[in-house]
C-alpha cells in the first residue's frame, strides 16, 4: 500500500471514530449529568405522568450513581413509577430489590405497601377476575397474594401510615375470598357433586368468621348434608343458621331451606 493510500485509509478511519464519537453524544446528552440533575429529571416526568421517560431516568442514576442517596430514593419512586406505568411485574421485582438491599430503611413500609398494593389494583382488577367468566373456573390466588402481601406489611409495622389502609383492604379481599368459595360451593351443588360443595362451605365457615358469607355457607352445609344422607349435621347448620341470622331468606321449618 502506498503511502497516499495509508494516508487515505487513516483519514477515514478518524473520521468514522469522530463520527462515531459524535453520534454517541447525540445518543446520550446526559453522560455528565449529576445525581440531582437526573433525579430532577426524572421527578419532573413523574409527576406530569410521563411514566415511561421517569424510568429511564431513574434507572440512569441507578446505574451511574448506586450508592448515592438519590439513587435510594430513585428506587423507591421507579417502583411507584412502574406501578403508574401498568407495569406489575416490574413494580413487584423493583420494591423486592429495594426491601432487600434496604432492610432498615425509615420508609421500607412504603415499599411493602406498594408491592401490595401492586397485586391489589394490578392489570384486570380483582374484582372483575371473578365476575367476567365462570368463577368455577377461575382460584383465588390473585386475591389471596393480594391479602398476604397487605398483611405482612400490618404484621412488620402495625403503626405504619399505610397500615389502616391495608387492614381496610384486607377486610374488603377476605370479604371477596369468602364470597368466591361460596360461588365456587354453589357451582357444585348445581352438578350435585355434595361433599365438594360442603368441603368449600365448612371452610368459609372455619377460616372467615364475621364475613357475611357465613350465612350463605351454613346454608350450603345445610342443603348438601341433608343429600348427603347426614341429617344430624345438617340439622346442626341449620340450626346455627337459625341462631345467628333468624332474617335469612329461605328459612323455615327443619329442611326447608334451598339454594338461592
Amino acid at each position: 500500500m502506498t503511502r497516499i493510500m495509508r494516508f487515505i485509509v487513516l483519514a477515514l478511519v478518524a473520521v468514522a471514530a469522530a463520527g462515531c464519537s459524535m453520534w454517541g453524544q447525540e445518543q446520550d446528552p446526559t453522560r455528565d449529568w449529576s445525581a440531582q440533575r437526573l433525579y430532577d429529571t426524572a421527578k419532573g416526568h413523574l409527576e406530569r405522568g410521563a411514566y415511561e421517560q421517569a424510568i429511564e431516568y431513574y434507572e440512569k442514576i441507578e446505574v451511574r450513581y448506586p450508592f448515592g442517596l438519590l439513587a435510594m430514593q430513585g428506587q423507591m419512586d421507579l417502583v411507584y413509577t412502574y406501578y403508574k406505568s401498568d407495569q406489575p411485574a416490574s413494580a413487584i421485582a423493583a420494591a423486592d430489590r429495594f426491601i432487600k438491599l434496604h432492610p432498615r430503611h425509615p420508609n421500607v413500609d412504603y415499599a411493602y405497601y406498594l408491592k401490595a398494593l401492586v397485586r391489589f389494583d394490578g392489570g384486570d382488577s380483582i374484582m372483575d377476575r371473578f365476575v367476567t367468566k365462570d368463577l368455577s373456573e377461575h382460584d383465588a390466588n390473585a386475591a389471596l397474594e393480594s391479602f398476604r402481601a397487605f398483611e405482612e406489611l400490618v404484621q412488620r409495622f402495625p403503626e405504619s401510615r399505610y397500615a389502616d389502609d391495608s387492614r381496610q383492604r384486607m377486610l374488603y379481599l377476605k370479604n371477596l375470598l369468602a364470597r368466591h368459595e361460596i360461588h365456587v360451593a354453589r357451582y357444585y351443588m348445581k352438578r350435585g357433586v355434595w361433599l365438594a360443595a360442603a368441603n368449600r362451605a365448612r371452610y368459609v365457615v372455619e377460616n372467615y368468621q364475621r364475613t357475611p358469607a357465613v350465612s350463605d355457607a351454613l346454608a350450603v352445609l345445610t342443603i348438601a348434608y341433608r343429600e348427603m344422607g347426614l341429617d344430624d349435621l345438617s340439622d346442626d347448620a341449620a340450626r346455627v343458621l337459625r341462631l345467628n341470622y333468624p332474617d335469612y331468606a329461605g328459612l323455615g321449618e327443619p329442611g326447608a331451606i334451598s339454594d338461592r
